[in-house]
């Protein structure tokens, strides 16, 4: 058969939506490839973490989108890098309706279809113009003047108008009658018309192979929005502007860029300038705090420490990774357009930043190490008090003990020597009490054993009741 073998497709994979994603996937690619990024398998499934999506946006929106997720990982992150390209399209004046981040992320096929085309629509088939008419109509008009002369094709529409492939080839005739003889083509043969249009269009003009020839050859009606978008192709390789239209738009473009450019350096600078003060005053506030010498407050220093570990420190290591990112982002813009690479201003290099880290790093091996010495010196300091008020205890109750045992002498004297002896234990109740408070605070330290004393209060207290106990006996 002409054209080449006939490839047999389930009817699911012919199906609009099924053209439409390998058509629209193509088209993405194409657009990818202008910064060598890596291809996409399926835009509806490859977009739901918003980074592809936001990568196309600045290619062919021609600006930045600012900070997002690269390596998104968590369902919220996806959805955030999505909001971020849906808030640039409607920026841009886009409409876009029944379509969410949610969407995009569950990759919705439908929904993700139509958004795509409504880009197509607006970067690359709605500035087409054709004596007054616009956009759809504007390029429907251009093939229809450009084909007008060519025997066997008559373009109506964008579907069965180019299932013979004879309108392609009159196209590339019309503009490069060097590239194809077009009298020489075989009406019949509509698939190898089709194929040598797409070869042709890719190997010397430059144009993506969006379509596969089964496309349009095959199919019942072909799709007119994937048809469509392959041709806008064939309109901007051939579409001749003036000298002056050229060097115009090359000016908006050039300012556009420039303008770009100095947004996301003044951003680069503001947000180094920023880290670097939030750095510096935490490193000023752990060199103005007072050394703790209570338990409780040493203890508190090193849960706010942790405290910083885990949520100030990671959202500026966060920011540093974005800022070295957005700085390689710039250059590569400045150099893509011939300018001359960025320097930023004293006190916000890479370098500069660099060397506020390490002294970070520096200050925090320091804090950590001065709480550290509080917690150690404070253990200590309540060990001693403990030892200190329990050792006490102790002698008060040896001495009622030596006193009752050395009794002489006649009732009256004995009386009066007990009774004295009562009147020392009366502050022990006292001593107990702040003692137990001291125990309750050693166990919150974690101090099981103690260094300057044998006794607990458990056993003082037995002691000093034995102790009332025969006391009132001798009364």
């Amino acid at each position: 058969m002409p054209g080449g073998n006939l490839r047999v497709r389930s009817p699911a994979s012919s199906s609009w939506e099924a053209v439409q994603s390998r058509t629209f996937t193509k088209w993405v690619n194409a657009r990818l490839s202008e910064r060598t990024l890596s291809p996409l398998d399926d835009i509806c499934t490859d977009f739901a973490d918003g980074t592809a999506l936001i990568q196309l946006l600045e290619i062919i929106g021609d600006a930045s989108l600012g900070r997002f997720n690269r390596a998104p990982r968590m369902r919220i992150q996806k959805v955030e890098n999505v909001n971020t390209a849906l808030d640039f399209i409607r920026a841009r004046k886009i409409s876009l309706t029944n379509i969410g981040a949610e969407d995009i992320v569950d990759a919705n096929r439908k929904l993700i279809l139509g958004m795509i085309w409504i880009i197509i629509l607006r970067f690359t088939i709605e500035d087409i113009s054709e004596e007054g008419l616009s956009a759809m109509d504007g390029l429907l008009l251009w093939c229809q003047r450009k084909t007008a002369p060519y025997k066997n094709v008559r373009v109506r529409d964008f579907s069965h108008s180019w299932q013979s492939g004879l309108a392609f080839c009159a196209l590339i005739h019309r503009h490069r009658p060097d590239l194809l003889d077009y009298h020489a083509l075989d009406p019949r043969d509509a698939r190898g018309n089709t194929a040598r249009a797409f070869d042709v269009a890719e190997r010397h003009l430059g144009i993506p192979r969006l379509l596969d020839v089964e496309d349009v050859c095959d199919a019942a009606k072909p799709d007119e929005r994937s048809v469509m978008t392959y041709v806008a192709q064939y309109f901007h390789a051939f579409a001749s502007l003036s000298k002056a239209e050229t060097a115009g738009r090359r000016l908006a473009k050039f300012a556009d860029v420039a303008q770009a450019a100095f947004d996301m350096q003044h951003d680069y600078e503001q947000r180094v300038r920023a880290l670097i003060a939030a750095v510096r005053a935490q490193q000023d506030a752990w060199a103005d705090a007072p050394a703790a010498t209570a338990f409780a407050a040493a203890r508190a220093q090193s849960q706010a420490f942790d405290a910083y570990k885990a949520s100030t420190k990671r959202s500026w290591t966060h920011e540093k990774i974005e800022l070295d990112a957005l700085l390689g982002d710039i250059q590569v813009k400045r150099v893509t357009y011939n300018l001359a690479p960025f320097a930023p201003r004293a006190g916000l290099a890479p370098r500069d930043l660099d060397a506020a880290w390490a002294q970070l790093a520096a200050a925090e091996v320091r804090h950590r190490k001065a709480v550290n010495q509080s917690i150690r010196q404070s253990r200590d300091a309540l060990q001693r008090r403990y030892g200190a008020e329990a050792n006490a205890i102790q002698r008060v109750l040896n001495g009622i003990a030596h006193a009752l045992a050395a009794l002489s002498g006649d009732l009256d004297a004995q009386l009066a020597t007990v009774t004295a002896l009562i009147a020392d234990t009366r502050p022990l109740d006292a001593a107990l009490a702040r003692l137990a408070q001291l125990e309750q605070l050693c166990a919150e330290a974690n101090i099981d054993e103690h260094d300057y004393t044998v006794y607990a209060v458990a056993d003082l207290a037995y002691d000093a009741e034995m102790t009332t106990k025969a006391l009132q006996k001798k009364i």
